[in-house]
């Protein structure tokens, strides 16, 4: 998962995309396609995340509402922002499904976060790792999801200046951006913090063992994948900030991918360009972001620490709303409903063709076909091969008797002779 669902496979898409980016720019319509399947897939997969009680699963539908804000960028026509996303996305999240596999394995493969809780105090490592990770995901300055998630925001909020539409998408994108710390907020805390809620395994003395920190060859790379998302956004920070960071790696990544991407289409620093009041906005967008996030991140912390009643009341009077989101929008049934099924009644009614008309007709022109090889044979025995040896038996029988007059004696010649000379008179004197 860390590698396949975090870095690699489910990024091919965006990458494709990045690497086209001067095909998809001949068509801005194309573009706002990109961008609200991504604004959509952003808010969606967030929200999904709200309800999911299996640790994987949260983890999962938020690599789907990271993906969404990738395309978001694409359709945007920011490309190095969201292929800097890409990367930030890949240590964090990595991290969380190291982290989460670290848990799985301390609970002896628990992945329900019900049966989780208080395991701060067991697995510090991983905590501390996690927390890092969680936090970065959230887009928190000064970790790394900061830099590459406002950075996405700001530039769908620009664009708005020049298509209205984008400005919903950014809203789309700031919900969802919320929605990802309030859930991942949530996460922490049903996994680490608070009491204990595992169940008796019932395997006698060993049903309460202790959860344990897992091996340095898992803990490592939770270090590593932590440090780097800290630290890696720092790699293209805002050309706003050069007067807090210096100017060494204001734009480094977008500069890096300047070959490929053109670094005009990016917008490189509205304060370069003279505008002040567009820096102060891109200010004013990035503190609304990280406020809206910190806030979330604290409402669920309140939330799922100290007014679970909250929770329960909610999921209670909104029962049919949580049931929805718990069921992904029952995306999965309508799939099988109105893909799947339909489908698998189009294979069955296919099949059923091809054993009846299409086996059918190949069955009837075979019965046809041996038929017609049977009276072809029957012709040949009788009258092709009757013919031949006809005469063959013909000629045999004639040599046979023509074989009589070469009787070898010259008395007979002598009389053949004779006789045939008689012959020749008589018809001379008769005729």
């Amino acid at each position: 998962s860390a590698l396949i669902h975090a870095a690699t496979m489910v990024t091919a898409g965006v990458y494709l995309i990045a690497r086209l980016n001067w095909l998809f720019v001949m068509s801005p319509a194309a573009l706002i396609v990109i961008a609200s399947i991504g604004a959509f897939t952003a808010f969606v997969g967030a929200t999904i995340g709200f309800a999911q009680n299996d640790i994987k699963k949260v983890l999962a539908y938020s690599t789907v509402s990271q993906l969404g804000y990738m395309m978001l960028a694409m359709g945007a026509g920011a490309f190095s922002a969201g292929m800097f996303h890409l990367t930030t996305h890949a240590m964090f999240k990595a991290c969380l499904f190291l982290g989460s596999g670290s848990v799985i394995m301390a609970m002896h493969h628990e992945q329900d976060m019900r049966h989780m809780g208080g395991l701060k105090k067991h697995m510090p490592i991983t905590f501390l790792t996690f927390v890092i990770a969680t936090v970065a995901i959230c887009g928190i300055f000064p970790l790394a999801g900061f830099f590459s998630k406002d950075e996405i925001l700001w530039q769908v909020f620009h664009k708005g200046s020049f298509a209205g539409w984008y400005y919903f998408l950014w809203a789309m994108g700031f919900v969802g951006a919320a929605g990802t710390a309030f859930y991942m907020v949530r996460l922490v805390v049903m996994t680490f913090l608070g009491e204990s809620r595992a169940v008796p395994s019932g395997h006698g003395a060993q049903q309460h063992v202790v959860p344990k920190e897992s091996p340095w060859n898992v803990t490592l790379p939770l270090v590593v994948l932590a440090s780097m998302s800290v630290v890696l956004g720092f790699l293209n920070i805002p050309y706003i900030m050069n007067h807090l960071f210096g100017s060494f790696s204001a734009g480094l990544f977008t500069e890096w991918l300047s070959p490929v991407i053109p670094v005009a289409e990016h917008g490189a620093g509205l304060e370069e360009n003279g505008s002040h009041g567009s820096g102060l906005l891109e200010w004013g967008v990035m503190f609304l972001s990280v406020a809206a996030a910190a806030g979330a991140m604290y409402l669920s912390y309140v939330m799922y620490t100290r007014r679970m009643d909250v929770v329960q009341r909610f999921t209670t009077k909104f029962a049919r709303l949580h049931n929805v989101v718990l069921n992904k929008y029952y995306v999965d049934e309508a799939y099988q409903r109105f893909v799947v099924d339909p489908l698998l009644g189009l294979n069955r009614l296919c099949a059923k063709f091809d054993a009846v008309v299409i086996d059918g007709i190949v069955n009837l022109v075979a019965k046809v076909t041996k038929l017609y090889s049977v009276v072809i044979g029957w012709c040949d025995d009788f009258f092709v091969d009757g013919l031949v040896n006809g005469l063959a038996r013909l000629t045999n029988r004639m040599g046979a008797r023509l074989r009589l007059i070469q009787t070898g004696h010259i008395q007979h010649y002598a009389y053949v002779v004779v006789a045939g000379i008689v012959v020749m008179l008589m018809v001379k004197i008769l005729f």
